[in-house]
């Protein structure tokens, strides 16, 4: 059984559509969420699906107490699903091509420190962009730059708007992001 850990900062309607797919998968299951942030709505949101939660704050993910965590908790592949801070070093050291992102953007564009949710999307209507999407990459010690996976893309139509192109995403994640992670993890060794 290959065991997920999902980190997520906030409302968590990604982590809960990933374990509401694997909830009764043979092979895969999502065996922890972890939050950076005490009130995450993410960690009321596992109770009934029964996925075990905890806050860590942010000094836990940097000193290895999260890392020790995982470990025993036999974690396999680590999702990020709206995690909004670096990985440390030492998590992607110990999980190489094992961290994977959710990105809603095309990737290279609209990437990097700052570009999350809304001001992706913002920043996309701006710029005029005909088409967005969603980038599914592994994750390295930059934001938005590792090797990409897979990108799943939407057009976009004259006069729409942020908060239109948001429901468009959503829609993506919701389809793909799952998928995505089934296939990372039937590809583990």
């Amino acid at each position: 059984m290959k065991r997920i850990a999902v980190f997520a900062s906030g409302s968590g309607s990604n982590a809960e559509n990933l374990a509401t797919y694997f909830a009764n998968h043979s092979e895969i299951t999502v065996a922890l969420v972890l939050s950076d942030r005490k009130n995450a709505f993410v960690l009321q949101r596992m109770a009934p699906l029964g996925v075990p939660t905890r806050f860590m704050p942010k000094e836990d993910f940097e000193n290895g107490t999260v890392l020790e965590l995982l470990k025993r908790n036999k974690i396999d592949l680590i999702v990020l699903a709206g995690f909004l801070r670096l990985v440390s070093p030492s998590l992607l050291a110990a999980y190489p091509h094992r961290i994977i992102n959710l990105h809603p953007a095309l990737l290279p564009k609209f990437g990097g420190k700052g570009m999350f949710g809304m001001h992706v999307h913002e920043a996309v209507v701006e710029a005029g962009e005909p088409e967005t999407g969603i980038t599914i990459h592994f994750i390295d010690a930059k934001f938005d730059e590792g090797e990409i996976i897979a990108q799943y893309k939407t057009e976009i139509f004259q006069g729409e708007t942020a908060e239109s192109i948001a429901a468009k995403i959503h829609l993506l994640e919701m389809k793909w992001y799952p998928n995505v992670v089934e296939k990372v993890c039937n590809e583990l060794a």
